[in-house]
């Protein structure tokens, strides 16, 4: 009698835990596609069709040696881009508590925006689900445990919105298009390996230090002062994204792997680490 009884107990338990799970992901589902319909609502078309060499012309040596490893003459601007990822993300602010993650990735080039909806999983049947996105000028980052339990929301400041525009700026190396001058990247000498791109969208600036490697490809990317969440408040932190196992997509050469970290006065603090598992183009 009690076997039969803790039996219906556990199979009461499982059925709940996998109902509130359901529920969790179609809430959270929802909000993603609420996510995209904006996003796609305040998608212009491109003011140019394919890439033309003779863009180069102004533009600093080692921006002009990038586009010339990675783009072809003649190569389509693109304008919506999907990706999908795999690695790994630390969740402490002051340890190392990396658990594995995925994602999916949408994004616009004009005006720049994008939607990232990654799934961590702090323990088997435990996810933490997270928009990180920028969406029509507005910052956003949300984290629900189960898709459920809200554990973060913040958007629409300054400082997010500075640093959703950002990352957006950093990840071009993924469709390089987006970079040229033509797309509203302006760019100033550095010296031979680096320069530095500004964009603008709305009343959001962003400036970001590249530096090319050999090959003339992406190497890293750094941004002075970004927004880094501590304890509950927003503080402006050095940041650096590296980019790396450049590969030919649809034409044009972009990184598979990536590590993003913050640069703390007492080093280096990853809190990143991807691969692309696939990308599509419009």
């Amino acid at each position: 009698m009690w076997l039969k009884m803790t039996l219906f107990l556990i199979l009461g338990l499982v059925v709940m835990i996998a109902a509130v799970l359901a529920l969790g992901a179609a809430r959270w589902q929802s909000a993603t596609e609420e996510m995209h319909a904006k996003l796609e609502a305040v998608h212009l078309p491109n003011n140019s069709a394919t890439y033309n060499a003779n863009e180069l012309d102004d533009l600093p040596a080692p921006v002009q040696r990038y586009f010339r490893a990675v783009l072809s003459e003649g190569q389509p601007i693109v304008s919506r881009v999907s990706v999908a990822h795999t690695g790994t993300f630390n969740m402490s602010e002051t340890g190392e508590q990396w658990k594995p993650f995925t994602s999916t990735q949408h994004v616009i080039t004009r005006p720049p925006g994008f939607v990232w909806n990654g799934r961590i999983a702090m323990m088997p049947g435990l996810p933490v689900r997270v928009h990180d996105a920028y969406v029509a000028g507005e910052g956003i980052l949300r984290a629900s445990l189960f898709g459920l339990i809200t554990l973060a929301d913040m958007r629409g400041t300054p400082a997010m919105d500075q640093g959703e525009l950002m990352r957006y700026l950093a990840e071009a190396a993924w469709y390089p298009t987006a970079l040229l001058p033509s797309q509203g990247v302006q760019w100033e000498t550095v010296d031979d390996a680096s320069a530095r791109a500004r964009l603008q969208d709305g009343n959001t600036r962003v400036s970001l230090l590249f530096h090319f490697d050999k090959q003339g490809l992406i190497e890293s990317v750094r941004a002075e002062a970004r927004g880094r969440t501590v304890a509950g408040k927003v503080i402006a932190t050095p940041w650096e994204g590296r980019w790396n196992h450049y590969a030919l997509r649809d034409g044009m050469r972009i990184p598979i792997e990536g590590e993003v970290a913050w640069l703390l006065p007492e080093g280096r603090k990853p809190y990143w680490r991807g691969r692309m598992t696939q990308i599509s183009f419009e």
